[in-house]
């Protein structure tokens, strides 16, 4: 028993793009499918790590591609540069993440009837805007992510449940966009949950994050408890 990784390229329109799929080759059997939607850097050694975390549990894991094949960033100038033509046009962002969701259930190891999402930073947005637009997912799971809702998604109803795991003293989601987000959730009627953990930032499951200033700092138990959260939910969603 051994969890194996293989790329899997993928195209949106006329974007080439670079998945990683993670599985345990023990099973011959279709298993759930959880995507992994990265940060703002792109799709990294953590989201692919997070992918074989999820294999481990007995799921296939896919650590998405946003950006296209080989465009990474290395510094916050460059990944902002990478990350904003998404965050304002969300139709865009959206349809990839569809392309993502397709990729995936290609796989032989996959059930395309159970797929779940979850999400860090950026990648925590990206999960959010699946369920408001009522794609075919059970659940999705926000880490640290952005709360800002796309513009085209008002009145819709959220069939997927959420669960958000938030770091309560992060700049870039303050208290009073977790509470306009808990009122959006509300009103789309949806399965949600929000889980705020005292003296957290954002990034705060990424043991590289150190910025104070800027943030982003690591956070050892919100990282523990969220994890954990994930595990109960995502079961949940499968079950």
């Amino acid at each position: 028993m051994a969890v194996e990784t293989r790329t899997v390229e993928y195209k949106h329109r006329d974007t080439l793009l670079e998945g990683v799929f993670a599985f345990d080759n023990a099973s011959t059997q279709p298993r759930p499918v959880v995507l992994v939607s990265h940060a703002w850097g792109g799709r990294d050694e953590f989201a692919i790590q997070k992918a074989r975390d999820l294999a481990r549990l007995g799921y296939v894991g896919f650590a998405l591609d946003l950006y296209g094949k080989g465009k990474f960033g290395s510094s916050k100038e460059e990944n902002s540069a990478l990350m904003t033509p998404l965050l304002d046009d969300r139709l865009l962002l959206q349809a990839r993440m569809e392309s993502a969701i397709e990729a995936a259930g290609t796989q032989p190891e996959a059930d395309q009837k159970k797929i779940a999402a979850i999400g860090y930073c950026f990648g925590g947005l990206c999960v959010l805007d699946l369920a408001r637009t009522g794609a075919n997912v059970s659940g999705v799971v926000s880490f640290h992510g952005l709360f800002h809702p796309p513009g085209n998604t008002a009145g819709r109803k959220i069939k997927s449940r959420v669960l958000v795991l938030h770091g309560y003293d992060d700049p870039m989601a303050p208290p009073d966009a977790m509470v306009a987000l808990a009122a959006e959730l509300t009103e789309a009627e949806a399965d949600w949950q929000i889980h705020a953990y005292g003296g957290a930032m954002h990034a705060f499951t990424n043991t590289a994050a150190a910025d104070p200033e800027f943030g982003t700092v690591y956070h050892e138990l919100a990282d523990k408890r969220s994890w954990r959260a994930m595990v109960e939910f995502i079961g949940e969603c499968f079950s």
